[in-house]
């Protein structure tokens, strides 16, 4: 009704209609869902959100099959990936260059391997003759030893690269630079001995010939056969 005949009727004498008094609305109490866990925000397991209007009605889209069926199944690219279902640790297959140069590094390994062996082999070997021709140069010498404990004049000579002496009685000097005598080494000690035990000593083992005087050396190659010549003491080891 306007407003302009509301104000007619009013004027005629009717009154209006008093408006419903209005209560105040009450909310539904809400009553505890067994199926929560208590927690706000939490779904009931296995629920499902209801369906909106119109989606039984669209078509399935291609793919809605695949996403719906289980893991590996169906899905495309679930197929087996590369290396699977074979042993563990198995990759790609070596090529034949690397197949040859593994068999050069194992041939030159072992070589190498063989090499310390024989090596170490023959330092033995050598130490078992050197052992066994002292052994032997020891019972050689027994009582053929020359040195006099009076003897008071030093003959100086070059062994091992070191400069060495051996004390001598003017008669032994002469001799030994005269080629009638000789040094060996024993032990570490020089023993003066005749021409004839130093070769023997010689052929069993040569090491042990400490001095040997040639008869015609000059003095240049063997400038210890002077008896006055005096080297420092500094100097003898």
């Amino acid at each position: 009704m306007s407003d302009t005949l509301r104000d007619q009727l009013l004027g005629l004498g009717f009154k209006a209609a008093p408006k419903p008094e209005r209560k105040p609305e009450r909310k539904p109490e809400r009553k505890p869902d067994a199926r929560r866990d208590g927690r706000p925000g939490n779904k009931p397991q296995g629920a499902r959100p209801p369906a909106k209007p119109g989606d039984a009605a669209r078509p399935p889209r291609e793919g809605d099959a695949a996403r719906r069926a289980p893991h590996g199944k169906g899905r495309p690219g679930s197929g087996a990936r590369p290396g699977q279902g074979q042993n563990p640790g198995q990759g790609k297959p070596r090529s034949r260059e690397d197949i040859d140069l593994a068999k050069a590094y194992a041939i030159r390994a072992q070589k190498e391997k063989d090499d310390r062996i024989e090596a170490e082999r023959v330092k033995q070997e050598e130490a078992r003759l050197r052992r066994e021709a002292k052994a032997k140069l020891d019972v050689l010498l027994e009582g053929k030893a020359l040195n006099d404990a009076a003897a008071e004049i030093a003959r100086h000579f070059n062994y091992g690269g070191k400069i060495k002496r051996i004390y001598v009685t003017a008669e032994q000097l002469k001799a030994l630079n005269a080629g009638e005598l000789g040094v060996l080494q024993q032990n570490g000690r020089y023993l003066l001995v005749t021409a004839a035990v130093l070769d023997e000593a010689e052929a069993v083992f040569a090491p042990s010939v400490a001095l040997r005087v040639d008869p015609n050396a000059t003095a240049e190659e063997d400038p210890y056969a002077d008896p006055a010549y005096q080297v420092p003491d500094d100097l003898v080891w």
